[in-house]
């Protein structure tokens, strides 16, 4: 009796199934919630804590549920969640994460797991969010801090009415490996499920909802936007004083420098404490570094050494296992972030530490904490690994805010939630182009990522390497092995110069584009698919008829996957060249677009090939463009500081451009202490172009000084 009893039950666990409709709730406009089977309460939108920026979505059109809605299935069964979103013969995919060499993700099978990137987008890498955006104008995130597996739109049912036809390999040369898939397949390690569908009606708009959902873009501190040097590893306080001075003397910006592990008594695992033969008195050290105008970011990595200060009180809201011999705190619980946040306030931020970067919470495997590791907050080893990054940002985060001080610092692992946290990711990996790979994706999952500069092999391509650095979140040299400077080739020093102040006469435009990041959720650095006139179609060149071809060649050039090329704010098209590239071809998408440096015009909705020459990153303008530039400071201005502008326009037609303002440092933004100032251009009747800007708002911050007007198209 007890054996037959014990066969049943164990037999209607491996049959047990649970369909149901999903039944769909408006949370935002243009997003709703829709849950599948019993929703573990740990997830990563649980963990971020953001909340959606509602006055954001007041700016975006009104949208119905999609009526691909009542096309999703969820159902639970071997205690597993099994989700099917179905796709359109002529529907892409972008999104799923921080990938660094695919931007299409239609057809792909990922694993979505936090991990060191190896090398390929099979969904392991720094920031595997499960959220990805349609080019028919909706996206789907998965709520949960799982390890998920993605079929997208890989693996063909029996029962699709769109089911392929087999065929024969021996004699039919249209025989696929991979037959046509009607569906997008995700399996959650879990008996249940959030789902969240963002509808558009465009791609953009879809990301928009999505950024602002999760708190709206991050506003970095002006001096964020400037330029950063990470120093060797083993510099002494007196050697990092000699290089600002070398940067200052040399005529290079420079706004923040970041330390890297020998600014600790111990590293890998960590102590928290300086190291006192390197830096024997900090918080001086701090301070004159801040008389310089230069702050200071410190690298670190979470895992306490036995002779850190709080070893002993961390030890009990610790991981079961260790990293490199150090502890790891158990950030999902209140106690292990408060001592750690103690310790940071007293011998970092309470002295004038301005920001962190946050190593080696991604992999690999053989690194981090195993996934049979236990916590006291009882979190499965997985879904700690999936959430840390989302942790460390957090936790550290608070400590800023808590001052009213903005931040901007690197981080090594996130997520989904994570928009509105101040760090950008980073990595060892070094493939120039595919760091431009995943500056595109970057801008699909609510993440920032710098093509940070290493080391060359070349003054060609310490050159390439730095002219995309200038046209990205954070320009930054990292020299921590190498001790590299600006001017380390002096071959290609001059031009290196030109770009290093190029970013800190941008600075107005770039923080505006952050500042709609922000309130708007459109992202600063963007793939061209979500640029309006680029992506007519979004199907496959075997989809595509002889006669479409033959109407609009441009039509096959936008349906390739383009990786090589981005937006860059409101205005720009970044176009970079690789090391040994003497030309290149550049997409443009419907409309004029004129040279950013001398105003020609170079085309309309057509592919043309450049020659720029070495000096020269290629960079577009669209027609009507509005640039507001400063003059080349060697640090971002100071709150209050007055700064006079050169606007520059470009084109033929009419612009507009809303430029923003606020301190630059603190968090007064949010109780509503910035403006907004309307830039115009517009055609006399003479034929002749004017400019324009809306007063100063009384009681409202007002940095700008004099203005210039420079027509840059004759």
């Amino acid at each position: 009796m007890r054996r037959g009893l014990f066969l049943l039950l164990l037999s209607s666990v491996f049959i047990f199934s649970i369909q149901a409709q999903i039944q769909w709730k408006q949370v935002e406009s243009g997003v709703w919630k829709g849950v599948v089977g019993i929703p573990e309460e740990y997830s990563l939108l649980q963990v971020s804590g953001v909340s959606p920026l509602k006055e954001g979505f007041s700016r975006l059109p009104e949208v119905e549920l999609p009526v691909l809605a009542t096309e999703i299935e969820g159902n639970v069964r071997d205690s597993k969640t099994y989700l099917s979103i179905p796709l359109q013969r002529n529907e892409q995919l972008y999104g799923f994460g921080l990938n660094f060499q695919t931007v299409q993700q239609r057809g792909k099978v990922l694993n979505l797991h936090v991990d060191h990137y190896k090398g390929q987008d099979n969904g392991r890498t720094h920031a595997p969010v499960p959220f990805y955006i349609s080019s028919l104008g909706y996206g789907i995130l998965i709520n949960s801090a799982r390890y998920l597996t993605v079929y997208a739109g890989s693996g063909s049912r029996k029962d699709s009415p769109e089911a392929s036809v087999a065929k024969d390999r021996n004699t039919d040369p249209t025989w696929t490996a991979s037959p046509y898939s009607d569906a997008v397949s995700i399996l959650v390690p879990a008996p249940g499920t959030e789902i969240y569908l963002f509808a558009g009606p465009t791609s953009m708009d879809v990301v928009r909802r999505y950024n602002l959902f999760c708190g709206g873009g991050v506003l970095p501190p002006r001096w964020g936007l400037g330029f950063t040097q990470r120093t060797h590893t083993m510099y002494t306080a007196e050697q990092v004083e000699k290089e600002a001075d070398e940067f200052a003397s040399h005529g290079y910006p420079l706004d923040f420098i970041g330390l890297e592990p020998g600014w600790q008594s111990k590293a890998y695992p960590c102590s928290f404490e300086w190291d006192k033969g390197r830096y024997p008195n900090p918080k001086e050290f701090v301070g004159k570094m801040l008389d310089k105008g230069i702050r200071l970011n410190l690298w670190t990595n979470p895992y306490i050494s036995p002779e850190s200060g709080i070893y002993e009180a961390m030890y009990p809201v610790s991981c079961s296992h260790t990293v490199w011999c150090g502890i790891v705190p158990d950030l999902a619980t209140k106690e292990a972030r408060k001592l750690w946040q103690d310790k940071l306030k007293l011998e970092h931020i309470g002295i004038g530490v301005s920001g962190y970067k946050i190593d080696e919470i991604d992999g690999y495997d053989r690194w981090l904490w195993p996934d049979v590791a236990t916590f006291p907050s009882k979190v499965p080893a997985e879904m700690m690994r999936q959430t840390y990054g989302l942790w460390v940002q957090r936790t550290t985060a608070e400590l800023y805010k808590e001052r009213n001080q903005r931040t901007y610092g690197l981080i090594r692992a996130s997520n989904a939630g994570a928009s509105s946290f101040p760090y950008v990711l980073y990595n060892d990996y070094y493939n120039h182009r595919d760091y431009i790979t995943a500056l595109i994706n970057s801008g699909f999952s609510g993440v920032l990522w710098t093509p940070e500069v290493r080391h060359s092999k070349s003054a060609e391509e310490w050159l390439r390497r730095f002219q995309t650095a200038a046209f990205s979140p954070m320009a930054m040299i990292n020299a921590w092995a190498d001790s590299t400077k600006p001017w380390s080739f002096p071959e290609v020093a001059p031009q290196i110069k030109e770009y290093a102040l190029l970013r800190m006469q941008m600075m107005p435009y770039w923080y505006t584009e952050f500042a709609r990041y922000h309130f708007d959720g459109i992202p600063p650095f963007r793939g061209m698919n979500l640029e309006s006139g680029f992506n007519l179609q979004a199907v496959s060149k075997t989809e595509l008829h002889d006669k479409d071809l033959k109407d609009n060649p441009y039509l096959e050039t936008v349906t390739k996957e383009i990786k090589d090329q981005y937006m860059a704010g409101e205005y720009l098209l970044v176009a970079p060249l690789f090391t040994g590239e003497k030309t290149r071809t550049v997409i443009l998408p419907q409309g004029n677009w004129y040279d950013f440096y001398t105003g020609d015009y170079v085309g309309n909705g057509e592919v043309i090939t450049v020659t720029p020459g070495l000096e020269r990153i290629p960079v577009y303008v669209k027609d009507g463009g509005i640039i507001p530039m400063m003059p080349p400071l060697l640090h971002a201005p100071k709150a209050g500081q007055i700064v006079d502008l050169e606007i520059r326009h470009y084109g033929k037609a009419n612009g507009t451009y809303r430029l923003y303002d606020d301190d630059g440092e603190t968090f007064d933004y949010e109780k509503g202490d910035y403006s907004w100032r309307d830039i115009k251009v517009e055609r006399q009747k003479n034929g002749k172009l004017k400019g324009s800007i809306s007063k100063a708002q009384k009681g409202k911050p007002n940095s700008i000084g004099k203005i210039t007007w420079k027509f840059m198209t004759k």
